[in-house]
């Protein structure tokens, strides 16, 4: 069994939301683990988990982080964490995957797919051997209960319901 745990300081937990439908604001979460095992060198049977603590939300913000935080999104105080878990991590093609599994946020848990991109192995100048990943997707931010929302005088939508997650995570062989 090959173990891998994630480098933080060579990975990035990004998300992008549409903001009143013209603009994205990018976001990430600076406090987070993810830990991967596999049986083989292809990653083919990965399973794979995940975690990021809410209060740790970041969008160069502090009215905006403040409100990420409150009950109307995260509810950092009540969930302090959010947690994915794999159910599946299935080669497409030579380096692509579709990966598979249950995000939770808040109390709420729904599967989720994902699209994870191999970018492979090297060893560090410390003797660390590391593996590269880029993994993207979209979830439905009201599907976990992260239900504010707006309009303009206008009609239009103040943030979009849909969440762009982009990750890259670098991972090292323990």
């Amino acid at each position: 069994m090959l173990t891998y745990k994630i480098d933080a300081a060579h990975s990035e937990i990004t998300f992008k939301v549409k903001h009143l439908m013209i603009t994205n604001v990018t976001g990430n979460f600076t406090n987070f683990n993810a830990s991967l095992t596999t049986t083989k060198e292809d990653f083919s049977d990965a399973e794979i988990t995940f975690e990021a603590a809410t209060n740790s939300i970041n969008t160069n913000n502090e009215q905006r982080d403040a409100h990420l935080k409150s009950d109307d999104f995260f509810n950092a105080e009540a969930y302090p964490t959010m947690h994915f878990k794999s159910t599946a991590f299935n080669k497409k093609a030579e380096n692509e995957y579709i990966l598979e599994g249950n995000l939770t946020i808040r109390d709420i848990t729904k599967p989720v797919v994902l699209n994870v991109e191999y970018n492979g192995t090297m060893v560090d100048p410390y003797g660390q051997t590391k593996a590269g990943f880029e993994i993207t997707g979209k979830i439905n931010r009201k599907d976990f209960n992260l239900k504010w929302s707006a309009t303009t005088e206008a009609g239009g939508i103040v943030v979009s319901d849909e969440v762009r997650l982009q990750l890259s995570a670098q991972m090292i062989k323990q």
